[in-house]
Protein backbone atom coordinates (compact mmCIF):
# COMPACT_ATOMS: atom_id res chain seq x y z
CA UNK A 1 0.00 0.00 0.00
CA UNK A 2 1.35 3.36 -0.92
CA UNK A 3 1.37 6.55 1.23
CA UNK A 4 0.49 9.99 0.30
CA UNK A 5 3.24 12.47 0.36
CA UNK A 6 0.71 14.87 1.85
CA UNK A 7 -0.42 15.01 5.32
CA UNK A 8 -3.09 12.83 6.83
CA UNK A 9 -6.40 14.33 6.21
CA UNK A 10 -8.57 15.77 8.45
CA UNK A 11 -10.40 13.50 10.66
CA UNK A 12 -13.11 13.53 13.60
CA UNK A 13 -13.11 10.50 15.04
CA UNK A 14 -12.57 10.26 18.43
CA UNK A 15 -11.79 7.01 21.12
CA UNK A 16 -14.74 5.40 22.39
CA UNK A 17 -14.14 1.85 22.46
CA UNK A 18 -12.41 -0.75 24.88
CA UNK A 19 -9.18 -3.14 24.31
CA UNK A 20 -8.89 -6.79 24.68
CA UNK A 21 -5.50 -8.27 25.73
CA UNK A 22 -5.73 -9.99 22.29
CA UNK A 23 -5.86 -6.70 20.26
CA UNK A 24 -3.38 -5.46 22.74
CA UNK A 25 -0.98 -8.35 21.85
CA UNK A 26 -1.90 -7.96 17.92
CA UNK A 27 -1.35 -4.26 17.75
CA UNK A 28 1.88 -4.50 19.78
CA UNK A 29 3.21 -7.01 17.44
CA UNK A 30 2.06 -4.53 14.26
CA UNK A 31 4.29 -2.09 16.21
CA UNK A 32 6.97 -3.75 16.64
CA UNK A 33 6.99 -5.28 13.09
CA UNK A 34 6.65 -1.13 11.73
CA UNK A 35 9.86 0.39 10.53
CA UNK A 36 9.70 3.85 12.50
CA UNK A 37 12.53 6.60 13.62
CA UNK A 38 12.53 8.12 16.78
CA UNK A 39 13.53 11.93 16.10
CA UNK A 40 13.07 13.54 19.84
CA UNK A 41 15.50 11.15 22.12
CA UNK A 42 18.07 12.34 25.05
CA UNK A 43 21.20 9.93 24.98
CA UNK A 44 21.64 10.70 28.40
CA UNK A 45 17.82 9.89 29.62
CA UNK A 46 17.66 5.98 27.99
CA UNK A 47 20.39 5.21 30.67
CA UNK A 48 18.17 2.90 32.56
CA UNK A 49 19.15 2.56 36.63
CA UNK A 50 20.69 -1.56 36.11
CA UNK A 51 22.98 0.97 33.41
CA UNK A 52 23.40 3.22 36.03
CA UNK A 53 24.49 1.02 38.96
CA UNK A 54 27.08 -0.07 36.26
CA UNK A 55 28.48 2.70 35.71
CA UNK A 56 28.74 4.39 39.46
CA UNK A 57 30.54 0.93 39.70
CA UNK A 58 33.05 1.86 37.40
CA UNK A 59 33.93 5.30 38.62
CA UNK A 60 32.22 5.95 42.26
CA UNK A 61 34.14 5.63 45.35
CA UNK A 62 30.95 4.75 46.79
CA UNK A 63 28.67 3.57 44.12
CA UNK A 64 25.31 3.57 44.02
CA UNK A 65 23.20 0.83 45.04
CA UNK A 66 20.06 -0.25 42.88
CA UNK A 67 17.71 1.41 45.04
CA UNK A 68 19.57 4.97 45.58
CA UNK A 69 20.13 4.39 41.47
CA UNK A 70 16.10 4.40 41.48
CA UNK A 71 15.63 7.16 43.76
CA UNK A 72 17.25 9.10 41.04
CA UNK A 73 14.66 8.88 38.92
CA UNK A 74 12.01 10.14 40.97
CA UNK A 75 10.38 13.60 40.44
CA UNK A 76 6.66 15.56 40.58
CA UNK A 77 7.24 18.41 38.09
CA UNK A 78 9.70 19.33 35.40
CA UNK A 79 11.98 21.51 37.52
CA UNK A 80 12.56 18.19 39.66
CA UNK A 81 12.96 16.24 36.42
CA UNK A 82 16.11 18.64 35.39
CA UNK A 83 17.84 17.89 38.62
CA UNK A 84 17.06 13.93 38.14
CA UNK A 85 18.57 14.19 34.92
CA UNK A 86 21.72 15.77 36.25
CA UNK A 87 22.17 13.06 38.57
CA UNK A 88 22.26 10.77 35.94
CA UNK A 89 24.41 12.97 33.39
CA UNK A 90 27.57 13.30 36.21
CA UNK A 91 27.44 9.79 36.19
CA UNK A 92 28.71 9.84 32.44
CA UNK A 93 32.49 10.10 33.38
CA UNK A 94 34.90 8.76 30.01
CA UNK A 95 34.08 8.27 26.78
CA UNK A 96 33.59 4.42 27.35
CA UNK A 97 30.92 5.56 29.52
CA UNK A 98 29.12 7.02 26.24
CA UNK A 99 29.57 4.38 24.28
CA UNK A 100 28.20 1.79 27.02
CA UNK A 101 25.52 4.43 27.05
CA UNK A 102 25.07 4.69 23.44
CA UNK A 103 24.99 1.28 22.79
CA UNK A 104 22.43 -0.02 25.03
CA UNK A 105 20.04 2.99 23.74
CA UNK A 106 20.88 1.07 20.24
CA UNK A 107 19.77 -2.35 21.65
CA UNK A 108 16.53 -1.09 22.78
CA UNK A 109 15.57 0.87 19.52
CA UNK A 110 16.39 -1.99 17.67
CA UNK A 111 14.25 -4.18 20.00
CA UNK A 112 11.38 -1.65 19.27
CA UNK A 113 11.47 -1.82 15.15
CA UNK A 114 12.89 1.29 15.94
CA UNK A 115 15.26 1.61 12.04
CA UNK A 116 16.37 5.42 12.26
CA UNK A 117 17.25 7.95 15.42
CA UNK A 118 17.75 11.14 15.74
CA UNK A 119 19.63 11.33 18.55
CA UNK A 120 20.56 14.59 21.27
CA UNK A 121 23.74 14.59 23.38
CA UNK A 122 24.20 17.35 25.85
CA UNK A 123 27.07 18.75 24.35
CA UNK A 124 26.31 21.68 26.62
CA UNK A 125 26.17 19.91 29.77
CA UNK A 126 30.03 17.96 28.99
CA UNK A 127 31.73 20.93 28.60
CA UNK A 128 29.75 22.21 32.01
CA UNK A 129 31.00 19.47 33.90
CA UNK A 130 34.61 19.23 32.31
CA UNK A 131 34.95 23.37 32.85
CA UNK A 132 34.60 24.04 29.61
CA UNK A 133 37.63 22.13 28.17
CA UNK A 134 37.73 22.47 24.65
CA UNK A 135 39.45 19.39 23.70
CA UNK A 136 36.93 17.18 25.71
CA UNK A 137 34.23 16.47 23.22
CA UNK A 138 36.59 14.90 20.26
CA UNK A 139 37.33 11.35 22.42
CA UNK A 140 33.92 11.13 23.89
CA UNK A 141 32.27 11.48 20.67
CA UNK A 142 34.62 8.96 19.32
CA UNK A 143 33.20 6.96 21.46
CA UNK A 144 29.93 7.59 20.15
CA UNK A 145 30.64 7.05 16.82
CA UNK A 146 31.79 2.96 17.45
CA UNK A 147 28.92 2.14 18.96
CA UNK A 148 26.78 3.85 15.90
CA UNK A 149 29.53 2.13 13.25
CA UNK A 150 28.36 -1.31 15.02
CA UNK A 151 24.75 -0.50 15.26
CA UNK A 152 25.39 0.16 11.39
CA UNK A 153 27.24 -3.32 11.32
CA UNK A 154 25.21 -5.55 13.19
CA UNK A 155 21.79 -4.31 12.49
CA UNK A 156 21.95 -2.28 9.69
CA UNK A 157 20.73 0.70 12.14
CA UNK A 158 20.89 4.39 11.24
CA UNK A 159 21.59 7.06 13.58
CA UNK A 160 22.43 10.22 13.56
CA UNK A 161 23.68 12.88 15.71
CA UNK A 162 22.32 16.20 17.52
CA UNK A 163 24.56 18.20 19.56
CA UNK A 164 22.11 19.83 22.14
CA UNK A 165 23.08 23.04 24.17
CA UNK A 166 21.52 24.01 27.26
CA UNK A 167 19.27 27.44 26.63
CA UNK A 168 19.85 28.81 30.06
CA UNK A 169 23.37 28.38 30.63
CA UNK A 170 23.86 31.25 28.07
CA UNK A 171 24.25 32.43 24.43
CA UNK A 172 28.40 32.07 24.93
CA UNK A 173 27.80 28.45 26.19
CA UNK A 174 25.72 27.95 23.61
CA UNK A 175 27.97 29.16 20.42
CA UNK A 176 30.60 26.32 22.15
CA UNK A 177 28.46 23.60 21.44
CA UNK A 178 27.15 24.55 17.92
CA UNK A 179 30.45 25.72 16.78
CA UNK A 180 31.89 21.98 17.78
CA UNK A 181 29.22 20.60 16.14
CA UNK A 182 30.41 22.70 12.79
CA UNK A 183 34.27 21.47 13.03
CA UNK A 184 33.53 18.03 13.55
CA UNK A 185 30.42 18.08 10.74
CA UNK A 186 33.30 17.36 7.93
CA UNK A 187 34.99 14.78 9.77
CA UNK A 188 31.84 13.15 11.26
CA UNK A 189 28.85 13.43 8.83
CA UNK A 190 26.41 11.68 11.46
CA UNK A 191 26.61 15.04 13.56
CA UNK A 192 23.25 16.33 11.41
CA UNK A 193 21.77 18.99 13.40
CA UNK A 194 21.82 21.73 16.62
CA UNK A 195 19.37 22.09 19.15
CA UNK A 196 18.35 23.97 22.01
CA UNK A 197 16.91 22.47 25.40
CA UNK A 198 16.78 23.62 29.40
CA UNK A 199 14.50 25.44 30.85
CA UNK A 200 12.55 27.61 28.21
CA UNK A 201 10.68 29.74 31.27
CA UNK A 202 14.39 31.25 31.78
CA UNK A 203 15.72 31.77 28.70
CA UNK A 204 13.48 31.49 25.13
CA UNK A 205 14.80 31.35 21.82
CA UNK A 206 15.86 34.83 20.27
CA UNK A 207 19.11 35.17 21.75
CA UNK A 208 20.15 32.46 19.85
CA UNK A 209 18.78 33.85 16.36
CA UNK A 210 23.03 34.93 15.10
CA UNK A 211 24.09 31.35 16.30
CA UNK A 212 20.98 29.56 14.67
CA UNK A 213 21.90 31.45 11.16
CA UNK A 214 25.55 30.74 11.90
CA UNK A 215 24.27 26.94 11.66
CA UNK A 216 22.43 27.56 9.11
CA UNK A 217 25.22 28.44 7.44
CA UNK A 218 27.52 26.06 8.29
CA UNK A 219 24.82 22.94 7.08
CA UNK A 220 23.79 21.71 10.39
CA UNK A 221 19.73 21.34 10.74
CA UNK A 222 18.29 23.32 13.18
CA UNK A 223 15.99 21.76 15.74
CA UNK A 224 14.06 23.63 18.89
CA UNK A 225 12.61 22.90 22.14
CA UNK A 226 9.38 25.16 22.32
CA UNK A 227 6.07 25.03 24.16
CA UNK A 228 6.71 22.82 26.65
CA UNK A 229 6.62 24.70 29.82
CA UNK A 230 5.90 27.98 27.93
CA UNK A 231 3.20 29.13 25.78
CA UNK A 232 2.74 30.02 21.96
CA UNK A 233 4.79 32.78 21.76
CA UNK A 234 7.51 30.73 22.69
CA UNK A 235 6.94 28.44 19.49
CA UNK A 236 6.45 31.65 16.98
CA UNK A 237 9.91 32.89 18.71
CA UNK A 238 11.48 29.38 17.55
CA UNK A 239 10.56 29.81 14.24
CA UNK A 240 11.50 33.12 13.87
CA UNK A 241 15.21 32.37 14.41
CA UNK A 242 15.29 29.69 11.79
CA UNK A 243 14.57 26.49 13.73
CA UNK A 244 12.67 23.72 11.33
CA UNK A 245 11.79 21.40 14.02
CA UNK A 246 10.14 21.93 17.34
CA UNK A 247 9.83 20.01 19.88
CA UNK A 248 7.37 19.17 22.16
CA UNK A 249 5.14 22.27 21.09
CA UNK A 250 2.36 21.70 23.46
CA UNK A 251 1.06 25.13 24.03
CA UNK A 252 0.65 25.83 20.13
CA UNK A 253 -3.11 24.10 20.91
CA UNK A 254 -3.89 27.61 22.11
CA UNK A 255 -3.24 29.79 19.25
CA UNK A 256 -5.07 29.26 16.11
CA UNK A 257 -3.43 31.42 14.09
CA UNK A 258 0.20 28.97 15.06
CA UNK A 259 -1.73 26.22 14.38
CA UNK A 260 -2.72 27.28 10.89
CA UNK A 261 0.87 28.45 10.21
CA UNK A 262 2.34 25.16 11.31
CA UNK A 263 -0.01 23.33 9.21
CA UNK A 264 0.80 25.76 6.23
CA UNK A 265 4.42 25.46 6.09
CA UNK A 266 4.38 21.69 7.17
CA UNK A 267 6.60 21.88 10.48
CA UNK A 268 7.56 18.64 11.53
CA UNK A 269 6.42 18.57 15.61
CA UNK A 270 8.44 16.35 17.38
CA UNK A 271 5.79 15.17 20.04
CA UNK A 272 6.12 13.80 23.38
CA UNK A 273 2.96 12.67 25.49
CA UNK A 274 4.24 10.36 28.54
CA UNK A 275 7.04 12.81 28.80
CA UNK A 276 4.53 15.65 28.81
CA UNK A 277 2.12 14.04 31.47
CA UNK A 278 5.11 13.06 33.50
CA UNK A 279 6.33 16.28 34.10
CA UNK A 280 2.81 17.89 34.75
CA UNK A 281 2.67 19.80 31.63
CA UNK A 282 -0.12 17.85 30.28
CA UNK A 283 -2.73 15.78 32.70
CA UNK A 284 -2.75 12.75 30.61
CA UNK A 285 -1.94 10.84 27.67
CA UNK A 286 -5.74 11.19 27.00
CA UNK A 287 -5.68 14.99 27.08
CA UNK A 288 -2.47 14.98 24.98
CA UNK A 289 -3.01 17.57 21.99
CA UNK A 290 -1.60 14.45 19.53
CA UNK A 291 -5.11 13.58 18.41
CA UNK A 292 -6.31 16.51 17.52
CA UNK A 293 -2.88 17.89 15.79
CA UNK A 294 -2.82 14.85 13.75
CA UNK A 295 -6.84 15.25 12.72
CA UNK A 296 -5.87 18.76 11.22
CA UNK A 297 -3.09 17.17 8.95
CA UNK A 298 0.03 18.74 11.56
CA UNK A 299 3.47 16.53 10.43
CA UNK A 300 3.03 15.39 14.02
CA UNK A 301 5.75 12.82 15.42
CA UNK A 302 5.81 10.64 18.18
CA UNK A 303 8.66 10.03 20.60
CA UNK A 304 9.79 9.19 23.77
CA UNK A 305 12.15 11.98 24.92
CA UNK A 306 13.78 10.56 27.95
CA UNK A 307 12.46 7.01 28.15
CA UNK A 308 14.84 5.74 31.38
CA UNK A 309 13.10 8.69 33.18
CA UNK A 310 9.42 8.53 31.99
CA UNK A 311 8.67 4.93 31.93
CA UNK A 312 7.71 4.78 28.32
CA UNK A 313 10.00 3.79 25.06
CA UNK A 314 8.52 4.63 21.34
CA UNK A 315 6.70 1.32 20.79
CA UNK A 316 4.70 2.22 23.96
CA UNK A 317 3.72 5.11 22.69
CA UNK A 318 2.66 4.17 19.50
CA UNK A 319 0.64 1.58 21.85
CA UNK A 320 -0.75 3.92 24.02
CA UNK A 321 -1.60 5.95 20.63
CA UNK A 322 -3.81 3.10 19.81
CA UNK A 323 -5.26 2.76 22.96
CA UNK A 324 -5.79 5.74 24.36
CA UNK A 325 -6.61 8.00 21.72
CA UNK A 326 -8.06 5.21 19.25
CA UNK A 327 -5.22 5.67 16.44
CA UNK A 328 -5.99 3.04 14.07
CA UNK A 329 -3.46 0.70 12.30
CA UNK A 330 -3.49 3.23 9.10
CA UNK A 331 -3.24 5.99 11.31
CA UNK A 332 -0.13 4.39 13.19
CA UNK A 333 1.63 3.92 9.42
CA UNK A 334 0.90 7.42 8.86
CA UNK A 335 2.79 8.63 12.14
CA UNK A 336 5.73 6.26 11.16
CA UNK A 337 5.60 7.67 8.18
CA UNK A 338 5.72 11.40 9.28
CA UNK A 339 8.61 10.09 11.39
CA UNK A 340 10.47 9.89 8.55
CA UNK A 341 9.37 12.71 6.42
CA UNK A 342 10.21 14.82 9.18
CA UNK A 343 13.63 13.21 9.56
CA UNK A 344 17.22 14.37 8.32
CA UNK A 345 17.82 11.81 6.43
CA UNK A 346 18.76 12.09 2.39
CA UNK A 347 15.17 12.00 0.01
CA UNK A 348 16.07 8.68 -1.40
CA UNK A 349 16.18 6.54 1.87
CA UNK A 350 12.92 8.17 3.42
CA UNK A 351 11.35 7.39 -0.34
CA UNK A 352 12.51 3.74 0.77
CA UNK A 353 11.69 3.46 3.88
CA UNK A 354 7.78 4.89 3.82
CA UNK A 355 7.69 2.01 0.61
CA UNK A 356 8.35 -0.40 3.89
CA UNK A 357 5.78 0.97 5.84
CA UNK A 358 3.54 0.57 2.81
CA UNK A 359 3.74 -2.68 3.15
CA UNK A 360 3.53 -3.72 6.55
CA UNK A 361 0.80 -5.72 7.54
Amino acid sequence: MALSNRPPRRRNCRYTGGVTAIDTASIQNFIRRLPKAELHLHLEGTILPATLVELSARNDETPLTPHEAGQLYQFTDFSAFLNCFKAVTQRLRNPEDYELAAWRMIEHLHAQGVVHAEVYVSVGVIYLWRNDDPQCIEPIFAALERARQRAARQFGFSLCWIFDAVRHFGVEAAARVFRKAAELRPVYPSIVAIGLGGDERRTGSTPFADLYAEARAAGLRRTNHAGETTGPEAIREALAIGSERIGHAVSALHDENLLQELQARSVPMELNPTSNVRTGVCPSFAAHPLRRYFDRGLLVTLNSDDPAFFGSDLAHEYLLAHTEQGFTRAELRQLAANSFRASFLPEADKTAWLDRIGTTE
